[in-house]
């Protein structure tokens, strides 16, 4: 194992991070915000609890997800693609550093920094509304595993883009309705049984479900199959990143 790669690549990766915290950590962090402002605390006071949990507790798990995801994708696909843009790749591609060891740089860069997010969306959280966290274990192991994943996720799209524009196709068109929709702001219970059978198919379902039990006890989805949906979900991202790197797609044209 070549740590001396590894540590390079992280080492850059995070460098960039912190010349552009105010695009990357300031903005997601009053959007969240935001959020909370609105939902939390305007709509929530007017609202039911669901499950026992207050309204403005109940959305915390599901909007720290909302910025987890879309963060680990961008940081992730952008990262790998600008190599690609600027034509450094092939200075990658040609040294002594194998697939597994560019792959923990870059995700690992990717992961640091949807994580140290995710914790400080969570701080914010705590300035709007009151809440518990029953499993605190489970909650940061959700948290990593989610980031790695998506990170996964972020590198396959980076290397799949060959413009800016593509980069922000699947974040904004597909992640973040499927985040909307997944149960973010509501329990799936709420919805009719045909939605509920519907919704289902949804990935990230599974992901606020199994993240919002560790919080509070409750779920949509048993904590067991939301679990084993992220291992499912890393399991193929990473079959797909070695067969990126195994066949060079859009790596080495």
């Amino acid at each position: 194992m070549n740590l001396h790669a590894i540590k390079a690549i992280y080492r850059f990766e995070m460098a960039r991070w912190f010349r552009t915290l105010a695009q990357s950590v300031i903005s997601p962090v009053l959007s969240t915000s935001l959020y909370f402002v609105v939902f939390g605390s305007a709509i929530g006071s007017r609202m039911q609890s669901i499950d026992g949990v207050s309204y403005g507790a109940y959305i915390v798990p599901g909007l720290i997800m909302l910025s987890l995801l879309g963060e680990s994708i961008s940081n992730a696909s952008f990262g790998i693609y600008m190599p690609k843009w600027a034509g450094t790749i092939y200075e990658l591609l040609s040294a002594p550093v194998s697939w597994l060891e560019t792959v923990i740089g870059y995700v690992g860069a990717a992961t640091t920094k949807s994580v140290c997010l995710g914790l400080l969306i969570l701080a914010t959280a705590r300035l709007f509304v009151p809440f518990e966290i029953l499993h605190p274990f489970w909650m940061l192991g959700f948290l990593v595993l989610t980031a790695v994943t998506f990170s996964l996720f972020g590198f396959v799209i980076g290397v799949w883009a060959n413009d800016f524009q593509k980069l922000q196709i699947v974040p904004a068109l597909v992640i973040t309705p499927l985040t909307f929709l997944g149960g973010s702001f509501y329990s799936i219970s709420m919805l009719p049984p045909i939605w509920q059978k519907i919704t289902l198919f949804n990935p990230v379902v599974y992901l606020v479900s199994g993240f919002r039990w560790a919080f509070y006890g409750v779920s949509d989805i048993g904590v067991v199959v939301s679990f084993g949906a992220i291992l499912v979900f890393l399991a193929v991202c990473l079959a797909t990143v070695w067969w990126i790197f195994r066949t060079g797609y859009r790596l080495k044209t």
